[in-house]
């Protein structure tokens, strides 16, 4: 049997615990798949004397992971630190000069710095493996980058972030608002003390700017995405959309147009009766729209200490059977030379239209002037009422409004012009509208 695959981990927390564990209970089984054994010769975390319910003996012991990667005699270095920069960064950065396979499941440091590390990967003959980075457990990566060679994509999205998942799953199955609900998600480790990062959409928004490159050939453009989280979305407009035959979902999607790709993050409804909106609590769900395969639809474990351990030892897996001087598969499906400028899309039509609740001081009038902003526009309306509800005042009245098929200039362009309306009680609340093809 070939040597063993010298792995070294930076990272020991949930998932790196989750991972040496695996590997330690199913060294045998994974020899036998690998085709050699797989073995954890070094280590690193914060707290060397913390108790991790597995054996270290046998695992040199690196202060940082930047020693780790610099230093270490291993075949691969596992990147579990987190974030952007730092050690994250800079440990990765040193593994792949040295020519070593690195494995990461470190969404924020490939938006950032994906193209720069897919070069140096390349030049190196290095692998940078990446599957738990997007959408925990579920195998788009490797769908995108291998099984989907060949077909033209024109539209990847889906659910990426179970906590905002999970938030709006409850606020419409229970009936309680957004802070409830996020206290909630809080109290059993679904969301961070400091949930911004999740519910702001920003978490989405990287694993969709990977998602975009994969699918589109394109450099890596995370601050060129429409970015709306959830916190503004409100009971009434969870009642709203069942009513009208939806549920309301956070979706990152990306699509080629005629002026460019678009890259979107922001509350979605989508019809009762389509797959993506029975995805429920912390699960995620990816789409791919491609012209030879058609749709295809995975959904899975978002999150967690087993499903994020299984994307990274698929990943490792990968590299213990690979063959040394091989032709390698280029880290973001396109060689990184080779990837194009990222081309903006222009605001476009949104299938489906859009949903648009008004609160409004109930007089006449009211309605015509509603209607003539939106004709002024060119939006075609599917639908308007009026809703009264025992929490508003007498005076005010609730106006929902469901639109056709519109473009986003159109629609801030009437909402603007109704905000200069003496008649509007604070904010209008814009929702986009989709209707899956298939799903």
């Amino acid at each position: 049997m070939t040597d063993a695959l010298k792995v070294g981990i930076a990272g020991l927390g949930t998932v790196g615990a989750s991972l040496v564990k695996i590997i330690q209970s199913r060294a045998s089984e994974l020899a036998t798949t690998c085709g050699r054994p797989i073995e954890i010769t070094a280590v690193t975390a914060r707290n060397r004397s913390r108790d991790r319910g597995f054996d270290m003996s046998g695992m040199a012991w690196f202060d940082t992971p930047e020693k780790l990667a610099a230093e270490a005699d291993i075949d691969v270095f596992v990147e579990l630190v987190g974030g952007a920069n730092g050690a994250a960064a800079d440990s990765v950065r040193t593994a792949l000069q040295r020519g070593l396979h690195v494995v990461t499941a470190n969404k924020a440091l490939l938006a950032a710095s994906g193209v720069e590390l897919a070069k140096i990967a390349e030049e190196k003959g290095a692998l940078l493996n990446f599957e738990a980075a997007v959408a925990g457990g579920i195998p788009v990566i490797k769908a995108l980058r291998e099984s989907l060679t060949g077909n033209t994509i024109s539209r990847v999205y889906g659910i990426m972030n179970g906590t905002c998942n999970y938030i709006l799953t409850k606020m419409e199955k229970e009936g309680l608002s957004f802070a409830e609900c996020l206290k909630e998600a809080q109290r059993l480790g679904y969301a961070e003390a400091d949930p911004a990062f999740d519910i702001e959409g920003n978490d989405t928004a990287h694993k969709l700017a990977i998602l975009t490159t994969l699918a589109f050939g394109t450099k890596i453009a995370a601050d060129e995405i429409y970015l709306e989280g959830i916190t503004n979305i409100s009971i009434d407009d969870i009642h709203a959309a069942s009513d009208l035959g939806y549920r309301i979902k956070l979706l990152g999607v990306a699509q080629r147009t005629e002026s460019g790709i678009e890259q979107r993050v922001h509350p979605t409804m989508v019809p009762h009766d389509s797959v993506i909106a029975q995805v429920d609590g912390v699960t995620n769900a990816v789409a791919i729209e491609s012209d030879i395969l058609g749709e295809l639809l995975m959904v899975g474990p978002g999150a967690g200490g087993n499903a994020t351990a299984s994307a990274v030892l698929g990943d490792i897996a990968d590299i213990a059977k690979s063959q040394p001087g091989a032709q390698r598969v280029p880290v973001l499906g396109t060689p990184a030379a080779a990837l194009a400028d990222y081309r903006r899309a222009q605001m476009r039509s949104h299938e489906g239209g859009y949903f648009i609740r008004l609160t409004v001081a109930d007089r006449a009038g009211v309605f015509a002037s509603v209607a003539t902003r939106m004709a002024e526009n060119a939006i075609s309306l599917e639908s308007i009422v009026q809703r009264a509800k025992p929490s508003e005042a007498d005076s005010d009245k609730t106006i929902i409004l469901v639109t056709h098929a519109t473009t986003e200039a159109a629609i801030r362009k009437a909402v603007d012009a109704i905000k200069q309306e003496t008649y509007l009680v604070g904010e209008p609340q814009v929702i986009r509208i989709e209707r899956p093809k298939a799903f």
